[in-house]
């Protein structure tokens, strides 16, 4: 058993490991087979609302005052997001996945991380006075 496993449901990576199994299909072959089988890509859908935080209004008003408040004044201000996060548990990753078409899966509408989950992510930091950035994975 490995600690780690990451999956990916590419046509591609299906094909790969059909044909690891002896079934000799390309990856256009699955996506026929999937199509009509129906199951499309889709992203999921934010609908379990969840519980929300008392803060999460007053925290983005104060950082955008402070923000503004350096800009006025020359001072550096620094963006620092997440660019790419993969979540864990029932919430929203981006991306998409083969499931029966008109069924994306539903997971909770907040991505406040449950911390017994954890979570993957790269880091993107943005120099907004001097519209530079880059992307730490």
């Amino acid at each position: 058993m490995k600690p780690l496993q990451w999956t990916s449901k590419s046509l591609r990576n299906i094909a790969n490991l059909l044909n690891n199994k002896g079934h000799k299909v390309s990856h256009k072959l699955v996506g026929e087979i999937l199509k009509k089988s129906g199951y499309s890509l889709q992203g999921n859908r934010k609908t379990d609302e969840g519980n929300t935080h008392d803060d999460r209004d007053a925290q983005f008003e104060f950082i955008n005052k402070l923000a503004t408040n350096f800009l006025t004044l020359k001072l550096p201000v620094i963006s620092v997001d997440f660019k790419k996060k993969e979540v864990l548990g029932n919430l929203k990753n981006n991306g998409t996945d083969w499931i029966p078409k008109g069924e994306p899966t539903e997971v909770k509408v907040y991505d406040f991380i449950d911390k017994d989950l954890g979570e993957s992510h790269s880091l993107g930091v943005y120099d907004i006075a001097n519209n530079e950035g880059w992307v730490n994975v």
